[in-house]
């Protein structure tokens, strides 16, 4: 454990950085910096900008900016994700029960089936008569559909940008939550409805439903994406 806003604040000093500095480089603005280096985490707008501002403040000052979001986790929000992990694992429970009952039901019907068809041979064998004729239900011919295409893909056009997508809402669950480099391979997202903060726009190229959409830059963003587009949240 370290102390977040005196590491970040030892880092600016050591190199000289003013914040108005930091923050023509960073795109973040100057109070919300100070607010980092100060733990005052409240001040900035939702838990997801504290998260993207840590970490491109940190990686801007030359350290490891995972390693601060860790510890943002762990200090800040390791009880709510406890909670989440408990409630998912409730719910998992009745999903296991339904199937094993599932299974069982269906190995019932299979013995049944078998029952019935070792009686019908029997049968026939002792009239000496002629097996009954079996007729086959018709085939269902399943007709293959191509998978929907992905509500979201994101490339990186140039330097790195941080993303964070969650399902529905900014409370929802994260569908996607790291740096996009350029060069690498094409972010893609599915769902219905997706809650976006992203740092810099303008290093992106994003596709909704494999239709090109223009998010304004020049500051971080936060969007609701549907498959009809997008819009500010």
């Amino acid at each position: 454990m370290f102390e977040i806003g005196n590491s970040l604040r030892e880092a600016r000093v050591r190199r000289g950085i003013e914040f108005a500095q930091a923050e023509l480089a960073t795109k973040i603005r100057g109070k919300y910096l100070r607010a980092l280096e100060e733990e005052h985490f409240e001040v900035l707008p939702a838990e997801t900008y504290v998260k993207g501002f840590l970490r491109t403040y940190a990686e801007y000052l030359g350290l490891d900016g995972q390693l601060y979001v860790d510890e943002y986790n762990s200090r800040f929000v390791i009880g709510e994700e406890q909670s989440e992990a408990r409630a998912r694992r409730s719910a998992a429970r009745p999903q296991r029960r339904n199937r094993r009952i599932e299974t069982n039901v269906v190995l019932v019907a299979l013995a049944a089936i078998a029952i019935l068809t070792v009686i019908v041979i029997s049968a026939w064998k002792a009239s000496s008569g002629k097996p009954p004729t079996a007729h086959k239900p018709p085939v269902a011919h399943k007709t293959r559909t191509g998978a929907p295409a992905p509500l979201l893909t994101v490339t990186a056009l140039r330097g790195s940008t941080h993303l964070t997508a969650r399902v529905g809402n900014a409370r929802g669950n994260v569908a996607y939550d790291g740096t996009i480099q350029k060069g690498s391979d094409p972010i893609s997202i599915r769902g219905h409805r997706l809650w976006m903060q992203i740092d810099s726009p303008e290093n992106l190229r994003i596709q909704v439903r494999g239709k090109l959409v223009h998010v304004p830059g020049g500051k971080p963003k936060v969007i609701i994406v549907t498959p009809t587009g997008w819009r500010p949240a």
